[in-house]
């Protein structure tokens, strides 16, 4: 063949777009499947905070990893149907977010594709790891232990407010930790001479209701549930205690930024760069198995003094003195 017939042939094959070697053999991106209980936009904060993680360790969405996103919208029942279908699709590692109900759906779906999850409860008590330093599975990830500090939050209450008797602890019913949460808080609360009123509420028609009952019951404050559904609707949560004065004391300091009263816990911003961080290490090779479960050390008591000042409130100096950020 003549050198100008070969270089014609080659031009033809490449408009007829025939696959040389070089192209055929380009990489396959890793793909994250991202399963979040949130609906899709209430997370991006979060979801800005999962991609600086990733970025820490050397990876860009659309550059070197791809990511398959699932959101549950706030509906538990789900998250298994979810899970499967990453678990399908064959994914490279699971982000399961948004609070503990996630987990539980995704280790049953898969004993092999890793796993990176955020929980607010001690995942060895609940059986998601045996361990934190060596978690054992194909999961590991980062706990707020959140849920673990709620009669704390009761005793902060106490102190703002020491001649309060009845406090309500609204908790979401399809969150498996809502039960044992209560019968903790409840018993926690009787050691002050406390009283607590368990509220329930699954969806967003609930929240009239329970706060209609906070009024007629004459309840002095409230504590709400470190939950995602609760977390997706903070701003809905402190105007309606807002509107019915209500003091109340919250979980993540995102429900003070939103004007709420006071928070006391971890921050679910940081929860979720350091879940990204660990997806990236996964994704560089390492193994669930042997990647310690991290524990969210800094806990936060956040004052909205705005807040205060509207409610009549004054706060005590040594509560104040405490508080690791104060918003005038």
């Amino acid at each position: 063949m003549k050198r100008r017939e070969f270089i014609t042939l080659l031009g033809g094959a490449a408009a007829a777009g025939w696959p040389f070697p070089a192209r055929a053999q380009q990489p396959t991106l890793p793909v994250i499947g991202y399963l979040n209980i949130r609906a899709p936009g209430e997370d991006t904060h979060l979801l800005a905070a999962f991609r600086e993680g990733l970025k820490e360790t050397g990876y860009v969405e659309g550059k070197n990893v791809a990511v398959a996103y699932r959101y549950a919208a706030n509906q538990y029942e789900k998250l298994p149907e979810l899970a499967a279908d990453l678990v399908h699709r064959q994914v490279t590692v699971i982000a399961a977010l948004g609070g503990a109900p996630a987990a539980p759906a995704v280790k049953h779906a898969t004993s092999t594709i890793p796993i990176v999850t955020i929980v607010g409860v001690d995942p060895v008590q609940t059986g998601l790891v045996a361990s934190l330093n060596r978690p054992g599975g194909n999961l590991t990830g980062v706990s707020l232990l959140n849920n673990e500090l709620a009669p704390k939050l009761v005793q902060l209450l106490h102190e703002l407010l020491p001649k309060t008797t009845l406090i309500g602890f609204l908790v979401n019913p399809t969150n498996p930790a809502a039960d044992s949460l209560a019968r903790e808080v409840t018993a926690g609360a009787r050691t002050i001479g406390q009283r607590i009123h368990v509220l329930t509420a699954r969806n967003e028609s609930d929240f009239e209701p329970a706060f209609a009952t906070l009024v007629r019951l004459r309840a002095d404050a409230l504590l709400v549930q470190g939950d995602p559904f609760f977390n997706s609707h903070a701003t809905q949560l402190v105007a309606l205690a807002a509107r019915d004065a209500m003091p109340a004391i919250y979980p993540f300091p995102e429900y003070v930024a939103a004007g709420g009263l006071m928070s006391y816990g971890s921050s679910l911003t940081d929860g979720y760069r350091q879940a990204g961080i660990q997806t990236g290490r996964i994704l560089k090779g390492e193994k669930p198995a042997d990647l310690p479960f991290q524990q969210l050390v800094k806990i936060e008591l956040i004052i909205n003094l705005k807040a205060t000042k509207t409610l009549g409130l004054s706060v005590p100096t040594a509560l104040l003195v405490r508080a690791d950020e104060v918003i005038e």
